[in-house]
């Protein structure tokens, strides 16, 4: 009898968020809304979820939608316009060859080509004097826009034209396009030595605004009846553009696409905001920021989370 039990305590396990999730001792927190209703929220560890939490990379799906909001009001022409067209004074004397034809959708789909400032390389590029110069003086290791390389540099050659084409610092951008109408803190960040705001990691969130981020991206664009960011841009970032070497995710402009339907944003550690369109989910995640998330291991739980119980709830 106990055996013939066995699989149906384990579905019943599988099918609870909260116990899933207290199996996961790197995670801090938990939020899922369905529709308008917050079906789920927990932090059982960690500084809660009205407490600034390190984003990390999700940086990076920020910075790609302050482009849609350029693109929108015509600060920048298009996706295909270049760093040569929009930021030529970014470009240091001996960049290399090819970098002023690098578009922006090579940078928000990091396909930019250049040899990666992230991973064995990120300390010497934060070590050096001017972070533009350097991501921009790295070598062609791939023809722009064929091969994802994930690279932080890019999005910060991302979000330093987005200064330059919009004469708004990255901080201002955010707050302004995305904290003020979401009703959100964005605190200041870190800075190049050049005073360009980091464009691809360590901003500051609370899981709650994460969470009113996802439900942006679910609702598309809209947030509490007010269009926030266009249709098209949201629709133009979930169209599969490259695909992640390690998790075999594809990604669009600037968002993860899961197999299941999900748009995320993924930072170390375990940091996740992710949207479900099809089944009206927006869901927040925040981990401890000091240990790794790898594909194979735990970001392939949170995974296994929102494919399974998390999807479960809608």
């Amino acid at each position: 009898m106990a055996a013939l039990c066995a699989p149906a305590l384990l579905r019943a396990r599988t099918d609870d968020p909260g116990a899933a999730i207290a199996d996961l001792p790197q995670l801090h927190s938990l939020q899922v809304k369905r529709g308008d209703t917050l079906v789920f929220a927990a932090a059982p560890r960690g500084p809660g979820l009205d407490r600034l939490a390190n984003i990390k990379s999700c940086s990076k799906s920020i910075v790609a939608l302050l482009l849609g909001t350029a693109i929108d009001r015509g600060e920048i022409p298009a996706v295909t316009a270049t760093l040569g067209e929009i930021a030529p004074g970014l470009l240091p004397g001996d960049a290399t060859p090819g970098a002023a034809d690098i578009t922006m959708e090579d940078l928000v789909t990091l396909r930019a080509g250049l040899e990666r400032t992230s991973g064995p390389n990120y300390g010497a590029w934060v070590s050096s004097r001017n972070w533009l110069a350097d991501a921009l003086r790295r070598p062609m290791v791939a023809a722009p826009g064929t091969r994802m390389l994930y690279s932080t540099g890019a999005t910060h050659i991302l979000g330093a034209a987005l200064a330059e084409a919009t004469g708004q610092s990255l901080l201002s951008l955010a707050r302004d396009r995305l904290g003020q109408p979401l009703g959100i803190e964005i605190p200041p960040w870190t800075r190049d030595p050049q005073g360009y705001y980091l464009g691809g990691n360590q901003m500051a969130l609370r899981p709650t605004a994460m969470l009113k981020i996802a439900t942006l991206m679910r609702d598309g664009g809209r947030f509490d009846g007010d269009r926030v960011l266009s249709r098209d841009w949201i629709a133009a970032s979930r169209v599969p553009r490259a695909r992640s070497p390690w998790s075999g995710l594809s990604y669009g402009y600037g968002w993860f696409l899961s197999p299941s339907g999900y748009m995320l944003a993924r930072g170390y550690g375990g940091q996740v905001i992710a949207a479900h369109p099809d089944r009206n989910l927006a869901v927040a995640i925040t981990s401890d920021p000091t240990r790794p998330a790898r594909s194979e291991g735990y970001f392939g739980d949170l995974m296994r989370l929102l494919d399974g119980p998390v999807l479960r709830l809608a």
